[in-house]
């Protein structure tokens, strides 16, 4: 039964990421293959971070660069390495610009930035940090954090 849910709650994620208000500058094709992505590379998180949360668009390499210049992520970090779950937690905490606790607050750290999202659930808290990021992982936590974004919005 839990299988059956799990299914239909992807298939309502990838109707709510086509249609979605949030996100229409991506096209189907780029969301295909963002799906079919299995491990991505910091260029291509990178794009589509900064293109869901409408802070540039352009190619997953001026992406990276502009995400390097703003220093959200470690200076060792290359386009073409493979994300790993931490550090893409960063990257959505600084991307969607979203508050975290006093320890995020003083150190903007990776190790910070994935316990403040397994707080807010936008993590399972049994993952890895250190675990390879597919794009159908990023695509649910771009979700949870678009309906958290949007729900404080509602509130104002």
């Amino acid at each position: 039964m839990r299988n059956i849910i799990n299914k239909i709650f992807f298939l309502f994620l990838i109707c709510f990421v086509f249609f979605s208000a949030s996100l229409f500058g991506q096209t189907a094709a780029r969301l295909e293959l963002l799906l079919s992505e299995q491990e991505l590379t910091w260029s291509q998180a990178a794009g589509f971070l900064l293109e869901a949360s409408e802070k540039m668009t352009g190619s997953p390499e001026q992406a990276f660069a502009f995400v390097m210049e703003q220093k959200w992520l470690p200076v060792h970090f290359q386009p073409n390495d493979k994300a790993r779950l931490q550090g893409i937690a960063l990257l959505l905490m600084r991307s969607f610009e979203l508050k975290g606790g006093i320890f995020y607050s003083i150190t903007h750290s990776q190790h910070h930035a994935f316990r403040e999202l397994v707080y807010k659930e936008v993590i399972s808290g049994d993952k890895d940090p250190r675990a390879y990021v597919s794009g159908r992982d990023l695509l649910l936590m771009v979700n949870k954090i678009l309906s958290e974004v949007e729900s404080l919005q509602a509130e104002k």
